[in-house]
């Protein structure tokens, strides 16, 4: 007696198809699972024959063995227990076999029957569209998520009982209908605004040009000049995400277990902010199933880290490699994985240990040697891979207390917008997005300067002492610069305020 059905795995965020195979032989009973199970799987065992026979069906007693393959690919987690389930009772006549011929089934089995949610089903069921399959069958909790995945008839169910009746033909189940992302994206709310902001214009004006451009920030200044509060706000500049970028984004928070399962999709750019304790291994990802990092999770978003000095050395080293690849790969015994970590950086830090280096209101009490030690904290290569460098200075009470009204979000966001479709238009066709993803190619070709442009830029590369990789941000920051100004060439003006962009890492790393 043998019955096969289909279900899917994971690697990393990609989904590959799975063969699960249930025989039953005369012998002593016994349950046996091959094809490289995790702990997970083979305890699915017990949670599949009391929710069998909480459902009102037979377990069969035989000698049962489970394959899933292909047999040389490591499954991972509870969502064979459907699968293994149906398998049981097809095999046993309790229903036909060729009813599920036709369907991918998916879903965790808890002990009374009912079927619980399971991470990563949206890149599983983007996968199965692509290979082929034309239905699914997945958990109820999970059905939001399928909504956004268009081409597949997706089934949603509570409970094995309502499974096996649904494939008898005695209770018929409605397709998930399709959601509609640009209504919802429309509705979601960014809660904080730069109109609550007083003051720090060379700041607002350094995080617009990052949002326009794609562009890594550092922001240097005392405690309570409002750095944390301004990069907050900088997600509400940003420029809605696509659908093709938040099935990106989804695909990641799927796999972590992170998405609201109510929501379904992720409809605002991500902003993770992790704590200066956080492990390299939670940073970039990795443990024991390769799991995606907070690199990963802010993909297509912002990584903010504040009060960057105060996190190990060998962490913040650790971005050096996603920030130029814009990718992450995680290796482990099990398994190679290659992550998307495409994210603005965001970072803060005080000019010294005491916070108060430079400052008009307040006397530092450092020493020179203090200060030069908590700035080399940052390395030479990291400072390089950050295109703009602001100092934001303390606000006095008059600034605090003036009824001036300031720009809103809003306003910023619509010329933001402006300059990335000019950007989208201008890279039709490369796969990338913004100006900040340009390899040397792209910038030889759209960042030409004029002869008196030459001139200044090599000025500041002799006095500045700047590397081959400064001049290139450089370079890309004055692009965005003009997109902003709606301008087809860089002009002089550009290009200085690019330059004065990159001069924070001489004035206090020398």
């Amino acid at each position: 007696m043998l019955s096969k059905l289909k279900s899917f795995g994971l690697v990393g965020i990609e989904g590959f198809p799975v063969d699960v195979e249930v025989d039953l032989n005369n012998g002593l009973p016994g349950y046996d699972v091959v094809g490289l199970p995790d702990a997970s799987v083979k305890e699915g065992k017990d949670r599949i024959r009391s929710a069998i026979k909480n459902s009102g069906f037979e377990y069969p007693l035989y000698r049962i063995t489970v394959n899933l393959a292909p047999a040389d690919t490591r499954k991972e987690g509870p969502i064979y227990d459907l699968p293994i389930a149906l398998g049981l009772l097809s095999a046993t006549d309790q229903f036909p076999v060729s009813a599920t011929n036709d369907f991918v089934i998916l879903g965790e089995l808890s002990l009374n029957g009912d079927i619980r949610k399971i991470n990563g089903i949206l890149p599983m069921l983007i996968s199965a569209r692509e290979n082929g399959f034309k239905k699914v069958i997945i958990p109820y909790e999970n059905k939001m998520e399928a909504s956004y995945i268009d081409g597949l008839e997706t089934y949603a169910v509570k409970s094995l009982g309502e499974v096996v009746n649904f494939l008898k033909g005695f209770e018929p189940i409605a397709p998930v209908s399709i959601s509609k992302y640009e209504e919802n994206v429309r509705q979601a709310v960014v809660s904080n605004d730069f109109c609550y902001i007083k003051g720090q214009k060379t700041a607002k004006r350094a995080l617009e040009i990052a949002a326009a451009g794609g562009h890594n920030v550092i922001m240097i200044g005392p405690p309570g000049s409002g750095k944390t509060m301004l990069a907050k706000s900088f997600p509400s500049i940003l420029p809605d995400m696509t659908f093709e970028e938040a099935l990106e984004v989804t695909k990641i928070h799927s796999v972590a277990g992170t998405l609201d399962s109510k929501q379904g999709i992720v409809l605002t750019r991500p902003f993770r902010s992790p704590h200066h304790t956080t492990t390299v291994v939670t940073m970039v990802g990795g443990g024991r199933t390769s799991k995606p990092g907070e690199v990963s999770l802010a993909h297509n978003g912002v990584l903010f880290l504040d009060e960057t000095p105060e996190y190990p050395r060998n962490l913040i080293e650790t971005l050096r490699q996603p920030l130029e690849d814009r990718v992450i790969t995680v290796s482990r015994i099990a398994q190679t994985v290659e992550y998307p970590a495409d994210f603005t950086m965001l970072a803060s830090m005080n000019p010294c240990p005491c916070g108060y280096y430079g400052s008009k209101l307040h006397e530092c009490k450092c020493t020179l040697v203090q200060i030069h030690n908590y700035l080399n904290k940052l390395s030479g290569p990291l400072m390089d891979r950050i295109d703009l460098q602001i100092e934001v200075d303390a606000i006095n009470y008059k600034d605090l207390k003036t009824e001036t009204k300031e720009e809103t979000s809003a306003e910023i966001k619509e010329r933001v917008t402006r300059a990335r479709n000019i950007q989208n238009k201008r890279f039709e066709g490369l796969k990338i997005h913004n100006n900040s993803a340009m390899n040397a190619a792209l910038v030889k070709r759209y960042c030409k300067l004029s002869p008196d442009c030459e001139r200044i830029l090599e000025e500041a590369f002799a006095k500045l002492n700047l590397t081959a990789r400064a001049h290139d941000r450089i370079l890309k920051v004055a692009r965005t610069i003009a997109d902003l100004e709606g301008s087809e060439n860089i002009e002089i003006s550009h290009l200085v305020e690019a330059i004065n962009y990159r001069s924070l890492d001489r004035k206090y790393w020398l």
